[in-house]
């Protein structure tokens, strides 16, 4: 699958939240559903994994926080737009004690085994964020109770 470029100028989605809108035209080169795992670049030197999604009649690509603080952009900007069709494992490394909770508790570990590949990124970063020992237990508790209800 050939890659797909287009300018485009990110568009405010509510509250902090910003998109990249997708023409049809593209979603429809992928041929590939309406849902298209991607490779996204930003303006040539900022690339992340996302996934082509529809949203109020519209094709979009989060522009989350962390995205706009990598590339200086936010609403209102033209971007250049690159996007590659992702189709490779999608995998989150588990932080080493969030794993070592898992290896203890097999009914946990077949639940996060079950979870959407986003699910198990926000749980991870969640985890990996803390930075006092103590905020990272609650948060790896609170992780492992979800996982068990």
């Amino acid at each position: 699958m050939k890659a797909q470029e287009f300018r485009t100028v990110l568009e405010p989605t509510g509250g902090k939240n910003v998109a990249i809108v997708v023409p049809a035209e593209v979603v429809a080169a992928f041929d590939h559903g309406k849902r298209v795992p991607v490779r996204v670049t930003v303006d040539g030197d900022h690339t992340y994994s996302s996934t082509i999604t529809s949203m109020g009649g519209r094709y979009v690509i989060s522009f989350n926080a962390d995205t706009r603080a990598a590339t200086g952009r936010g609403a209102g900007d033209r971007v250049e737009v690159r996007l590659e069709l992702d189709d490779a494992p999608r995998t989150v490394a588990v932080p080493p004690v969030l794993d070592a909770e898992l290896r203890e508790d097999p009914a946990a570990a077949a639940a996060w085994a079950a979870l959407s590949y986003s699910k198990k990124k926000e749980h991870a970063r969640s985890v990996e964020s803390a930075k006092a020992d103590e905020t990272r237990a609650r948060r790896v508790a609170a992780v492992m109770d979800a996982l068990r209800a």
